[in-house]
Formats: C-alpha cells, sequence, structure tokens
C-alpha cells in the first residue's frame, strides 16, 4: 500500500535527520510545505491517515469544509478550516482555526500547543488540554486572538476528519486555507494587527 501524503512526509523528515514534534521539525515541514501546490481538499478528507468522526470533542484537531451561516457579514472567512476544538458552543463549538495564522506565527502556536498536551506520546491518547480561559490567561498562546471562531454543525458540510496527534505538523503547514472575499495575505497582515 502506498504511503499516505502524513506518512510520506515525515518519513522524509525522519531520513533528513529530523527529529518529530520539535520546533527543528516544525520549521522543516513548514518550508517543505507551505509552497504545495494543487491541494485537492476532498481526496486529503479521504487520506486513510484521517479518520471521520461525526462527533467532536475538546483537545483534537479537525478539518472540513464549512459554510458560515453569517458569512455574508464577514469580511472573510476560510471554507476549509483546520481548527483544534476548545469547547461545546450551543448548536456548535468554539475552536482555533489554525489557518488564519500565517505559516511562521502557526509553528509557534503549535508549538505552544504541543507544550499544553496530556501527554507525549503523540498517538491516539494525545490531545491539547485548552480552554477559553487558559488561551486568553497564557502569554504563550497570545497568537489565538485572530484563529478564535465559533463554528455551527448545521454549517459543516462533510464529515470532520480527525487529524491525529501524528498528522499535526504536517495538516498545520498544508497550504489548504481556503479564505473566501479576500486573499491569504490581506488575512494573516490583518491577523498580525490583531495580535
Amino acid at each position: 500500500m502506498a504511503d499516505t501524503l502524513f506518512e510520506r512526509y515525515r518519513k522524509k523528515a525522519t531520513a533528513a535527520g529530523i527529529q518529530l514534534q520539535t520546533n527543528n521539525s516544525r520549521e522543516w515541514f513548514r518550508d517543505k510545505l507551505s509552497n504545495l501546490r494543487d491541494i485537492n481538499r476532498r481526496t486529503l478528507l479521504k487520506d486513510p491517515a484521517l479518520s471521520k468522526k461525526n462527533r467532536l470533542y475538546p483537545g483534537r484537531m479537525y478539518m472540513y469544509f464549512y459554510d458560515p451561516k453569517t458569512k455574508d457579514q464577514l469580511p472573510y472567512y476560510d471554507r476549509f478550516p483546520l481548527v483544534v476544538m476548545v469547547e461545546p458552543a450551543k448548536d456548535g463549538f468554539y475552536g482555533i482555526n489554525l489557518h488564519y495564522l500565517p505559516p511562521a506565527l502557526r509553528a509557534k502556536m503549535l508549538g505552544a500547543l504541543m507544550d499544553i498536551t496530556n501527554n507525549d506520546k503523540y498517538d491516539q491518547t494525545t490531545k491539547f488540554k485548552l480552554t477559553y480561559g487558559l488561551l486568553t490567561s497564557s502569554a504563550k498562546l497570545k497568537w489565538f486572538k485572530p484563529c478564535f471562531k465559533k463554528y455551527l454543525y448545521e454549517h459543516i458540510d462533510t464529515i470532520p476528519a480527525l487529524v491525529g496527534p501524528e498528522e499535526w505538523e504536517v495538516a498545520v503547514f498544508l497550504p489548504t486555507e481556503m479564505f473566501k472575499k479576500e486573499k491569504k495575505n490581506k488575512v494573516w497582515r490583518d491577523s498580525r494587527k490583531m495580535i
């Protein structure tokens, strides 16, 4: 069986002598993945490294297609969010969409999030220990502000794909953001200002 996209890049990193789940690995993945072209998001959702989930849980990372209820009022939005669920909300949940950060800040945010996992196994038991209170009180997580969004279950257009801990570093740097109404550089400029 052929390697999945996620496995292929993890193997390349290991072959290059990169230890995974480190600052060096985040820099390596950022360098190798941020400029990929022609990623088919629908195919990506079917990647065997990801699993489909009808129920979402705090502390886990997901990707899916999304059509915001208030898209007409929004200055821009991401049709294909990469979200770490923070906590449930009425008819949906609050989460951090990492796509709202440019790749260099995503690396810092992911590093800060990886410092607050429940264990360091980076397997199916690993999750982020994340609450809104922690986000607002931790200087290490200051990049969350432009990323914190509410998502309504009714407006998720596909079954969400769970991104497991072993895939976090690849998923975060894949250029899968799909901003509508503005280009990503404008979104990222606005995010830097908000931070």
